[in-house]
């Protein structure tokens, strides 16, 4: 039983480092990273359906705290409609905390966030926790899927 776990937290270690010098090799890919998770979340929020649609694609799986239906890119492109047409206007994005994994061209963020919005001049803060895929393909990351909760 101690060597399954001895063997198990070596490969976490090895995982684990390997993960921070794919990063550590190329930061830039790490800041593209963060930016692109940013321009997922902005987009969204302001309806931009080209970056969307190039940066979410068609397979993406989201899990949303709240929702008992699993969204994929369409429901995510009308959901961002239905926000900006119903007078939805995004006040604050922030990040506080966020750890990266990295296996190869798969990226995967562990994130808390905080969301203020506005609508109708009545403003809402939400905050909670994130888990986003992200896959590099021809140099792009892509955001595949994810699972967001509340925070409580």
């Amino acid at each position: 039983m101690h060597r399954r776990s001895f063997t198990i937290a070596a490969v976490t270690l090895i995982f684990a480092g390997w993960s921070i010098a794919a990063f550590a090799a190329n930061p830039d890919e790490g800041t593209n990273l963060l930016q692109v998770r940013e321009a997922v979340w902005r987009s969204w929020f302001a309806n931009d359906s080209g970056t969307l649609k190039k940066l979410v694609p068609p397979e993406t799986i989201v899990i949303s705290s709240g929702e008992s239906k699993w969204k994929h890119q369409a429901e995510i492109l009308q959901s961002a409609a239905q926000f900006q047409a119903d007078g939805g206007k995004l006040v604050r994005l922030e990040f506080p905390r966020t750890e990266t994994q990295r296996f190869g061209d798969v990226a995967i963020l562990y994130s808390k966030y905080v969301v203020e919005t506005e609508m109708h001049g009545k403003h809402s803060v939400s905050s909670g926790r994130a888990t986003e895929i992200f896959v590099l393909r021809d140099g792009q990351w892509t955001n595949p899927g994810w699972h967001t909760d509340g925070e409580k």
